[in-house]
């Protein structure tokens, strides 16, 4: 069975990315502010340093949104390979929800973009079968998390949750169950690290 993990900064109030996501602010107005612990923040600690480990610790295959991957809506009007640069940080499989078909994208380090048209539980079987025993990870954003959590398929979810209030913007556990229970927690002046896993 594929373990299947998720890893999200959030805000107070609930929020993985502030309101006005646009090209120019993919996580929305002071969404940045979520994720000060791993992007130098010179008041990270040890605690962050953690757990931007078990943020990037290598899995076989992920599953995103159309959104995360970036910010053209509608026809793919345009050439665009996500947000990373030549070579993304996944080095592995990622798995693309959206409405519009794509050609597969091959990038640098291993990391293919392939593009899933027909929902959340086709692009997870895809990831799965991907991944053979290196785990899944859902990447993002907050509707693709919203979705595996409906399913019943994380493993285990890990928050950083940061001492922001955004009051609005991205919500992440509207309309799901929570069956989780803390493993391990972590702290630092910019985020509680929680570490959960699903009851059994």
């Amino acid at each position: 069975m594929t373990n299947t993990t998720c890893h999200m900064s959030i805000s107070l109030d609930g929020f993985v990315a502030g309101p006005d996501q646009s090209r120019e602010a993919p996580l929305g107005k002071r969404g940045r502010e979520l994720h000060g612990w791993h992007i130098g923040d010179p008041r990270a600690n040890d605690a962050d340093r953690i757990a931007n480990e078990w943020l990037m610790r290598p899995r076989g295959a992920y599953v995103m949104g159309r959104n995360m991957f970036g910010p053209i809506r509608g026809d793919w009007d345009e050439d665009w390979s996500g947000w990373w640069g030549p070579e993304p940080p996944y080095h592995a499989p990622v798995f693309v929800l959206t409405h519009h078909p794509h050609d597969p994208i091959p990038m640098d380090g291993g990391t293919t973009f392939s593009f899933v048209t027909d929902g959340f539980d086709a692009a997870y079987s895809a990831a799965c079968q991907a991944a053979g025993d290196k785990g899944v990870d859902i990447a993002g954003g907050a509707s693709t998390v919203r979705q595996a959590l409906a399913a019943g398929v994380i493993d285990e979810l890990t928050l950083d949750i940061a001492p922001v209030l955004l009051g609005s913007g991205e919500r992440l556990f509207d309309g799901v169950d929570f069956d989780f229970e803390p493993a391990e927690v972590l702290h630092s002046p910019l985020s509680t690290h929680i570490r959960y896993r699903r009851n059994t």
